[in-house]
C-alpha cells in the first residue's frame, strides 16, 4: 500500500463508505508479511517511495514465487534482481504478466505505471562486456519510472566515441558510467559533464584487474569531483540511485 492508497483509505474510512472490518482487513499484512524465511516490507514505499525489491540469488525458485505471491495482493510494481532463465521459467506459470530482461537478470511484473521525470538517464558503458551491469542498472532506472539513454562501449581506448555521444549525455541529469579494466572513463566523463556521475566498478578485465578490484579502487580515487562509486558489479545499486536523483 502506497501513500496514495493510504490516504484514500483513510477518507473512505472517514466518510463511512469502508467499514472499519474492511479497513482492518486492507491493513492486515501491513507493514509487512511473515512467511518464515522472508518478512515482505509492504509498508517501504510509503517510507522511501519505492517498494521492496527483491534479490533473487541464493533464494530458491520455490522461495522467490513465495515472495511474489505475498507482494501481488498488493499494487506495487513487483521487481526481482539476480534471477535465472530457470527460476524465471518456474516462476512465469503462476504469474503470466511476468516478463524477464535476460540479460539484465530481472523480472519485473508491472501493476502500475509509474510517470517519468522529464529529464534522463545516462548509462554508459566502457565495453561490450559491461553490458550485463549496464543493463541491470538500466533496466532498473526504466522499472523505476526513467527513461534512459544507452550509450555502450564508449572506452577511454577509443575516446572519439565518447565525444560524439557528449551531447546525448549533457541533455541527461544523471550519469552512470560501467567500466572494467583500469575504470578510467568514469574520471573521464566525470572531467566533462556538470552533472552527478554514479561510477560502476566491473569484473572484466585481465589477471591484474582482480576481478574489479582495480576498477574499484581508480574510481573511489578519481580526481573527477562528484564522482561517486557504487560496489563491483552493482548496476541496481546505480540504477537506484540515479533514479533517486533523478526524481529529486
Amino acid at each position: 500500500m502506497n501513500t496514495a492508497e493510504l490516504k484514500k483509505l483513510l477518507n473512505n474510512l472517514t466518510e463511512g463508505s469502508v467499514s472499519v472490518d474492511e479497513a482492518l482487513e486492507k491493513l492486515r499484512d501491513f507493514p509487512y508479511t511473515d512467511l518464515g524465511f522472508a518478512r515482505i516490507d509492504h509498508h517501504r514505499e510509503l517510507r522511501t517511495g519505492y517498494p521492496e525489491i527483491v534479490y533473487c540469488a541464493g533464494k530458491t525458485a520455490e522461495q522467490v514465487k513465495a515472495i511474489f505471491h505475498a507482494m501481488e495482493g498488493h499494487d506495487n510494481n513487483i521487481i526481482g534482481t539476480r534471477a535465472g532463465k530457470d527460476m524465471f521459467d518456474y516462476i512465469s506459470g503462476s504469474f503470466p504478466d511476468a516478463v524477464y530482461y535476460e540479460t539484465a537478470r530481472i523480472i519485473s511484473i508491472r501493476k502500475k505505471e509509474l510517470s517519468a521525470p522529464s529529464t534522463k538517464i545516462a548509462v554508459i558503458t566502457a565495453g561490450t562486456s559491461d553490458i550485463p551491469v549496464a543493463e541491470e542498472a538500466a533496466v532498473t532506472a526504466e522499472l523505476l519510472g526513467n527513461d534512459v539513454v544507452r550509450i555502450y562501449d564508449a572506452g577511454v581506448a577509443g575516446i572519439h566515441r565518447l565525444v560524439d555521444k557528449l551531447p546525448e549525455i549533457r541533455n541527461c541529469r544523471v550519469s552512470i558510467v560501467i567500466a572494467g579494466m583500469e575504470g578510467a572513463l568514469a574520471s573521464v566523463v566525470g572531467g566533462l559533464v556538470n552533472m552527478p556521475v554514479i561510477a560502476v566498478p566491473t569484473s572484466v578485465g585481465y589477471g591484474a584487474s582482480f576481478g574489479g578490484i582495480s576498477a574499484l579502487l581508480a574510481m573511489m580515487t578519481s580526481c573527477a569531483a562528484g564522482v561517486t562509486v557504487v560496489n563491483i558489479d552493482n548496476g541496481f545499486g546505480a540504477g537506484f540511485a540515479a533514479s533517486r536523483i533523478n526524481s529529486i
